[in-house]
């Protein structure tokens, strides 16, 4: 936890003298048959965009975590993924609650079949808390690009309206879900989807207000 407060505060500019330092985006493996490695070229699509257009200073790469290993607190941020089941060990839950409550923040985007799984999972590591649709007007959808009518539209599943749900623990926004938004879909490199370059765009931007959020909240 105490790393995780670390970069924060890096981030917040309480520790001017180290700004430059490097931070690094994890992504989460899992058990259950859920294909955690989906969407290979997002991330490192995402960290480039969020480099150049909002001043951040991430590793190309992400790294991968996973979700019971102790290496989860060095990461501001932990991106999870995938279409199918998961499985937390737990191991797993107590070291995703401790990560959540200590100062990091989870990304989650449903790459189509996620919903039931880590739905339930989700409740497992915080039995308290539900997932509840985030408003508008929060934060998150108003850092460097503002999204007024929430979570944009990138690749059609169910033909349902997208969704950003969270975890609010304390009145602290520690969970950000997107559901029928996919998002990682529209950061991957042009020719997999052969998404629009404007569509790209728009998931890029709300993929960076995120992470501009995970870093300074």
């Amino acid at each position: 936890m105490k790393k995780v407060l670390f970069i924060i505060l890096i981030l917040h500019g309480i520790l001017p003298a180290l700004a430059q330092t490097t931070v690094k985006i994890g992504l989460l493996k899992y058990a259950g048959g859920g294909d955690w490695y989906s969407n290979p070229t997002s991330l490192p699509n995402l960290i480039s965009f969020c480099n150049k257009n909002t001043g951040t200073n991430i590793a190309s790469e992400p790294e991968t975590v996973d979700a019971g290993s102790p290496e989860i607190f060095n990461y501001p941020l932990v991106h999870m993924t995938g279409h199918g089941n998961v499985v937390f060990s737990n191991q797993d839950i107590k070291n995703l609650r401790d990560y959540l409550t200590g100062g990091g923040f989870l990304h989650i985007s449903d790459n189509y079949g996620l919903d039931p799984y880590i739905r339930r999972e989700m409740k497992r590591v915080f039995p308290e808390l539900d997932f509840v649709e985030v408003p508008f007007d929060h934060p998150i959808y108003h850092q460097t690009y503002n999204f007024s009518k929430g979570l944009p539209k990138i690749h059609e599943h169910d033909e349902k309206a997208p969704q950003g749900f969270g975890l609010l623990f304390e009145g602290r926004l520690i969970c950000f879900y997107d559901y029928e938004c996919d998002l990682g879909d529209g950061w991957e490199d042009p020719d997999v989807h052969k998404d629009s370059e404007e569509t790209r765009l728009k998931a890029l931007k709300m993929g960076a207000n995120i992470v501009q959020f995970a870093f300074t909240q």
